[in-house]
């Protein structure tokens, strides 16, 4: 099963950038994607109903802004769009397919880098959420959450991590909640399951020549339920064409829906 998680930064402007072509090259079984920043009204029918996949949208509110999609070959069972709080489903962040005993989530966590008011949003969503990840956790089912989390966990995990100690994304009190995430709760960061190497990033600042010299951070995932740890077999972040400024992770698991 190959499943890719990206953010687009606008899904019409990846579109633009030939996103749709590469979907259909990748033969993947499930693309959850964040940022769409679109109504479902305002897309073209190639967006819309990729051939070949089945298609769901959370839509934010607000035009232009947020949102979170899933494209999967087999139909779902179900599909969750709601977290139950205003943030989380006003501005369309979280969306679940579920696959019989298997889950997938595409996520898009909050932001906190523009001005304070969004840190604190971005704190109370970590809290909310962080009772949902125990239940999770909890269930008779595995999860696979992929998104933008908006984190860079460690050191290693950002090129310039000295300077960016007290900007949002690498925040301690954030760096603390993956922390929890990861060794408390229990989950599984699938990529640093098959690739513990530095300089691995998912997304540059358009500013300088981030991009050229590979500044970047690594703040979108893949995490697991533990039960599917020995089910990962490869990772990649696939960098050979840009969408957006992000670039798409891709993982297979030794599992079909």
């Amino acid at each position: 099963m190959k499943v890719v998680s990206v953010n687009v930064n606008g899904i019409r402007a990846a579109h633009r950038k030939g996103f749709f072509d590469w979907i259909q090259k990748q033969k993947a079984d499930v693309f959850c994607i964040q940022e769409t920043k679109a109504q479902v009204d305002q897309l073209i029918e190639e967006i819309l109903q990729p051939s070949g996949y089945h298609a769901f949208y959370n839509d934010a509110l607000k035009k232009g802004y947020s949102g979170t999609a899933i494209y999967c070959k087999k139909k779902p069972d179900k599909i969750i769009d709601s977290l139950g709080w205003e943030v989380a489903d006003d501005e369309g962040r979280y969306l679940q397919a579920d696959f019989g005993k298997l889950s997938i989530v595409s996520l898009y966590l909050p932001s906190g880098s523009s001005k304070e008011e969004r840190q604190l949003i971005k704190y109370d969503f970590l809290d909310r959420f962080t009772p949902i990840l125990k239940k999770m956790r909890r269930q008779r089912r595995e999860f696979i959450i992929c998104g933008d989390w908006n984190i860079a966990h460690k050191e290693i995990d950002l090129k310039n991590w000295k300077s960016n100690q007290k900007n949002s994304g690498f925040l301690p009190e954030e760096r603390a909640w993956m922390d929890q995430l990861l060794d408390e709760i229990g989950m599984v960061d699938s990529f640093r399951v098959v690739n513990q190497e530095s300089d691995q990033y998912t997304w540059w600042s358009n500013r300088g020549q981030a991009w050229a010299k590979n500044v970047g951070w690594r703040i979108d995932y893949q995490i697991v339920t533990p039960g599917l740890k020995d089910k990962i077999k490869s990772v990649e972040i696939y960098k050979e064409e840009r969408f957006s400024d992000h670039a798409p992770l891709i993982t297979e698991y030794d599992l079909k829906i």
